[in-house]
C-alpha cells in the first residue's frame, strides 16, 4: 500500500482563493436550517483531544459556522444536574460561535432496547438551535451506539486520531477496528498529533492505513497532520480546513423541529447563522 503524498502546500493567495470557494459552498449547504453532527473517535492515551476539537471549532469558525463540542470523552466533565431535564442547560458558551457540553456518560443514558444511542443527537440538536455543527467527541463503542444506526447508507465517515507514539497508535486502531467490526464503516479520516519535525508521524499514519486495509478491510480516506503544540491564535492549516470541510459534507444531518426553529427566530432569541450565513 502506498504512503500518503505529502500535498505541496497553498501560497497564501490559493489559500485565500480555496477558503472563499470553500465558504461559498458551505454557504449554500447551510441555506436550510440543518444541524450537522460530526463523529469525533477518542483516543485515551493520545491526549491531544483538546487540541483536535480546538483546531476543528477554529476551521469553522473561519467558515462562520457556530460549533457545539459534545464531549462524552472520558477525559470530559460529567454534565450538570439539570441536564437530565434540559439538555440546554448543559451547554456553555465559549464564544460568540464555539459552545461546549461536557457529557462524560451522557450517552448510556438515553440507551435504548438495541442498544442505540441516537436518540441523544436530535436532543442535541433541538437543544442547541443556534449550532450549525454538533462534533461529538466519544469512545469508539459510544460513537458506534450513537452513529451507527442513523449513518447506514449514507456517507457519514468518522474522524480518528493519534500520537505519533506506539500506544496510541494501538489505541486508534483498536477504534478503527471496533467501527468497523460493530459499526460497519468501511472508511475513516486520520489525524496524526505531531510536531511538524517528528519523523514518526508519516510511520505511524502509513501503519495504521495498512493495517487497517490488510486485516479489516477498511479504508483510511485521508491523513492529516496537527500541530499539537500550535497556539489556539494561528489559522488553521489549507489540509486541516480542507478535512473540516470534507467532514460536514459527509456530517449525519438533522432539521430542526419547527418548535426549535421558531425559538431561534423569536423576538430576543439569537439568529441562526445558517439563515443568515456570516460566510464572506
Amino acid at each position: 500500500m502506498m504512503r500518503n503524498a505529502r500535498q505541496p502546500e497553498r501560497s497564501p493567495e490559493q489559500g485565500r482563493l480555496h477558503q472563499v470557494d470553500q465558504a461559498q459552498g458551505l454557504r449554500r449547504m447551510f441555506a436550510s436550517r440543518v444541524v450537522r453532527l460530526v463523529p469525533v473517535v477518542a483516543n485515551p492515551t493520545a491526549g491531544c483531544g483538546g487540541k483536535v476539537l480546538e483546531r476543528l471549532c477554529s476551521a469553522y469558525t473561519g467558515f462562520g459556522l457556530h460549533t457545539l463540542v459534545v464531549d462524552a470523552s472520558p477525559q470530559a466533565r460529567e454534565p450538570g444536574e439539570l441536564v437530565a431535564f434540559d439538555l440546554a442547560e448543559g451547554i456553555e458558551r465559549l464564544s460568540d460561535l464555539v459552545s461546549y457540553m461536557p457529557a462524560r456518560g451522557l450517552p448510556l443514558r438515553h440507551v435504548d432496547a438495541k442498544g442505540s444511542c441516537a436518540t441523544l443527537l436530535d436532543a442535541l440538536a433541538e437543544a442547541a438551535p443556534q449550532a450549525d455543527v454538533i462534533l461529538v467527541h466519544a469512545t469508539a463503542s459510544e460513537t458506534v451506539r450513537l452513529f451507527a444506526e442513523r449513518a447506514r447508507g449514507q456517507h457519514v465517515v468518522p474522524l480518528v486520531y493519534s500520537r505519533d507514539r506506539a500506544e496510541s497508535l494501538r489505541d486508534a486502531y483498536a477504534a478503527v477496528k471496533l467501527l468497523g467490526q460493530r459499526g460497519g464503516w468501511p472508511t475513516y479520516d486520520l489525524l496524526v498529533c505531531a510536531p511538524e519535525a517528528s519523523p514518526l508521524a508519516d510511520e505511524i499514519a502509513h501503519r495504521l492505513s495498512q493495517c487497517a486495509d490488510a486485516f479489516l478491510g477498511m479504508a483510511q480516506r485521508s491523513t492529516v497532520r496537527l500541530d499539537a503544540n500550535e497556539p489556539a491564535e494561528v489559522e488553521p492549516t489549507g489540509r486541516l480546513q480542507e478535512l473540516a470541510a470534507t467532514l460536514l459534507r459527509g456530517a449525519l444531518q438533522h432539521a430542526l423541529s419547527d418548535a426549535a426553529f421558531d425559538h431561534l427566530m423569536s423576538p430576543g432569541a439569537a439568529l441562526p447563522t445558517c439563515a443568515t450565513p456570516a460566510i464572506n
